[in-house]
C-alpha cells in the first residue's frame, strides 16, 4: 500500500492544499528524487512569472479583458498544484476583468474600480506566490 504521508516536514501552511498537491507527489516514479512533480511545481513556478509579468503590462495599459483570461489561465494551473491562495487572487482578477464584482455574478461598470481590484488582487498573488515559490524551492532542494 502506499505510503500516505509522503514527508512529515511538508508544512507549507494554507498556502497550499495538501490533499491537492499529495496527488501530484503521487505521480512520481521514485519518491527520494521527486523528478515528476519537481518539472511540475517548477514549470508553474515558470508559468506564473511570465503570466504576472503579461498581468502587469495589461493592468497598465487598462486591458480588463486581457486580464480575465490571464487570471482565468493561472487560476486554473495554481489549483491543479493546490496553491489556494495563489488561485483565490487570480480568480479576483478573473472576475475584476470581467467587470464582475468578486464572486462573479454581479456586474460593475467603473473600469478604474475594477482596475484598481486588479492591482491589489495582483499584488497578493504575487505575494503570495512568491512564498509558495520559496517553500516548492526549499521542500525539492531538501528532498
Amino acid at each position: 500500500m502506499a505510503e500516505e504521508n509522503h514527508d512529515e516536514s511538508l508544512e507549507f501552511g494554507d498556502n497550499v492544499d495538501m490533499s491537492t498537491f499529495e496527488q501530484i507527489l503521487d505521480m512520481d516514479d521514485d519518491e527520494d528524487d521527486k523528478e515528476f512533480s519537481k518539472g511540475i511545481v517548477f514549470g508553474f513556478l515558470e508559468q506564473a512569472e511570465q503570466t504576472f509579468d503579461k498581468m502587469e503590462a495589461s493592468l497598465a495599459s487598462k486591458d480588463l479583458q486581457e486580464l480575465s483570461a490571464l487570471g482565468h489561465f493561472l487560476k486554473g494551473s495554481s489549483a491543479t498544484l493546490g496553491f489556494v491562495k495563489v488561485k483565490d487572487q487570480c480568480e479576483r482578477i478573473q472576475h475584476f476583468g470581467a467587470k464582475k464584482d468578486e464572486t462573479g455574478t454581479g456586474n460593475i461598470q467603473d473600469e478604474e474600480y475594477c482596475l484598481r481590484m486588479i492591482s491589489e488582487a495582483l499584488a497578493e498573488a504575487k505575494k503570495t506566490f512568491n512564498e509558495v515559490a520559496a517553500q516548492m524551492r526549499q521542500y525539492y532542494a531538501e528532498s
